[in-house]
């Protein structure tokens, strides 16, 4: 059994004159992050591996999590391929985790969060929005036999305020 925490990043900032890349977030993004963050302790999760997109927001919002969470930064990794709006690359990087890892978690952006959740959970959803969280419980041994599972539970800011 395996168990996936995907993570959009949390919302993001358009007033500074800088590429999408590099957009950094907005004070409710930050407040966002934190927030989910530290609702996140209370499930008592264990995470193998964390994988973000190399994008600012993205970046930064797991920064937020690795920190409220004391995630060991070793199992830690950037990952361009995340830095999807398809779906198709974020299905090829969790193929090829390392079968050793059971709980992942990745930040990433829409719309491959959402289409993702779709494909791969039991609930659909129909937006997940910024710092949404969507944990799935794959009946997997090894990742590259990733197939639909069960959407165990689906976490959004506004449902925490």
């Amino acid at each position: 059994m395996k168990k996936l925490i995907i993570v959009r990043h949390a919302k993001s900032s358009w007033e500074h004159n800088v590429s999408d890349h590099e957009r950094p977030l907005n004070k409710r993004g930050f407040n966002d992050a934190d927030l989910v963050s530290k609702y996140l302790i209370n499930l008592k999760l264990k995470y193998d591996k964390l994988i973000s997109s190399d994008a600012m927001r993205a970046k930064t919002t797991a920064n937020i999590f690795i920190e409220n969470l004391k995630i060991t930064k070793s199992i830690c990794f950037l990952d361009h391929n995340l830095y999807d709006f398809s779906g198709e690359k974020l299905i090829q990087v969790v193929r090829e985790c390392p079968d050793s890892v059971n709980n992942l978690i990745i930040f990433g952006h829409n719309h491959a969060i959402t289409s993702f959740v779709n494909l791969y959970g039991d609930v659909y959803v129909d937006n997940i929005p910024t710092c949404g969280v969507t944990i799935l419980e794959l009946n997997i041994e090894q990742w590259d036999n990733l197939k639909p599972g069960k959407t165990f539970r689906t976490i959004f800011p506004k449902h925490l305020k």
